[in-house]
């Protein structure tokens, strides 16, 4: 990743108005995308985005780029990420791309792209636009400009996709369920499909106005739906974030369930049925307790690092299909191509459903450890993280741990920040080795 000087690990993203996330730069992306696939004989490349205001102003840069590149547009309008991965596939488009930060404020916003088989971008693609948005901006004759057109039956073709990844005879007219879609992309879709699965159903944070997107709500701010799902007696509460591809549950005593614990009740559930199919991808900051609860039932674990493209990496090389983070994204390589909330929402009641149990009793099997991190703030990052002073200190650390726990040093991606993460059995021990190492990175960093 270090030799591209505008793609991350996911796309392209930023304040609105700051550069990259301008729109000249923005239709200059659009233009450099398109001739890069026109030369693989592209034809049409579609676009969706989230709710937030400057998504307007994207989708009409990113159209002007791409029809001057000679490549038709199909636009999607607001709709989940892992929609539009889906619908590139069986539009036989080349590629689809996505405006959303996620769940990031309003203010923010980013560019990603999926390729024609629903998948991230090989990098070798990603670098070919690099190169081609220095390039001088030219356009095709008049004859061969691209034509936009709006796909009109977008929702309701994802919403059927949705439905056809669970058993026909899943039947939600028995089940409360509160809905939390973050005023973002899942407002249409994720109460269509549960209507139509027969929930009772009740819905918070599905008026978007292009400023409340992650405002207060959502996965990252599930709280609100707590009060709800507590208010209403409800059996589950969903929560999305802005562009839904992750989600974070609470079940019926107001407790929350993360990432990291519905992988859980589906690897469990797939291992009883005997169609678990390999083992589990998690993240560095997997909890520890879901390793130990996938060890009792001889399901194979590893750990990515932290990021969808990671996880993604690690389920093709061990040819497994279930991953995650405990943020709430979940990948089912199964089901589709990418984290989808509404496809890993669905078949977490798809297992309420066949076994009767509430989410409460499902999640039983797997105790979480207690985990303490702390943010140092540093002026060099990578002199940090390559210091042997520390690294002796990780090493001493987990030694005195004794196998009861585990210690995690990452720099944020974003900010001058080192994470010291230490999880373990016991929280004395814990904030021990927490405070030890945090005064040796403020040492190095110093």
């Amino acid at each position: 990743m270090s030799s591209r000087k505008y793609f991350g690990t996911d796309g392209i993203r930023g304040k609105v108005g700051s550069a990259p996330v301008t729109p000249d730069f923005v239709m200059k992306l659009g233009w450099a995308a398109g001739k890069v696939f026109r030369r693989k004989g592209v034809s049409t490349i579609l676009i969706g985005k989230d709710t937030r205001v400057s998504g307007y102003m994207f989708e009409s840069a990113l159209e002007a780029g791409l029809s001057a590149a000679g490549v038709n547009i199909g636009l999607l309008g607001p709709i989940p990420t892992p929609a539009i991965a889906y619908l590139t596939r069986t539009f036989k488009a080349q590629a689809g791309i996505v405006i959303s930060a996620s769940h990031n404020p309003f203010y923010d916003n980013g560019i990603k792209f999926f390729s024609a088989q629903g998948t991230k971008l090989p990098d070798e693609l990603e670098l070919e636009i690099e190169a081609m948005i220095d390039a001088p901006m030219e356009v095709v004759d008049s004859s061969e400009l691209g034509k936009a057109f709006r796909v009109e039956d977008a929702r309701g073709r994802y919403v059927e996709f949705c439905k056809s990844r669970v058993s026909d005879e899943l039947d939600l007219s028995e089940m409360k369920m509160v809905l939390d879609c973050a005023n973002g992309a899942t407002y249409q879709v994720a109460p269509a499909v549960m209507a139509e699965l027969r929930a009772n159903l009740s819905e918070i944070h599905v008026n978007p106005d292009g400023f409340n997107i992650n405002e207060g709500c959502g996965s990252t701010s599930p709280e609100a739906l707590k009060r709800v799902v507590l208010a209403e007696k409800a059996d589950i509460g969903i929560a999305f974030d802005g562009d839904g591809d992750r989600l974070i549950l609470v079940d019926d005593h107001g407790e929350f369930v993360d990432g990291d614990e519905i992988l859980y009740i589906l690897a469990r559930h797939q291992k009883l049925k005997g169609e678990m199919l390999g083992g589990v991808v998690g993240t560095k900051m997997s909890n520890l307790g879901l390793e130990r609860a996938l060890a009792s039932m001889d399901i194979p674990f590893v750990r990515a690092d932290v990021g969808d493209r990671y996880v993604m990496e690690a389920l093709k090389e061990n040819q497994w299909v279930m991953g995650g983070e405990n943020s709430g994204h979940i990948v089912l390589g199964d089901m589709t191509t990418t984290g989808d909330g509404l496809i890993s929402a669905l078949k977490v009641l798809e297992v309420m459903f066949e076994t009767g149990s509430s989410l409460a009793e499902l999640r039983q099997g797997m105790t979480k450890c207690p985990q303490k991190l702390v943010n140092v703030k540093v002026e060099d990052k990578k002199a940090v993280m390559t210091s042997p002073e520390i690294a002796r200190e990780v090493e001493l650390s987990e030694q005195r741990m004794e196998g009861r726990g585990r210690v995690l040093l990452r720099p944020s991606g974003t900010e001058p920040l080192v994470r010291v993460m230490v999880e373990g059995v016991d929280q004395e021990e814990i904030d021990r080795e927490v405070t030890c190492l945090v005064e040796v990175v403020k040492k190095a960093a110093s």
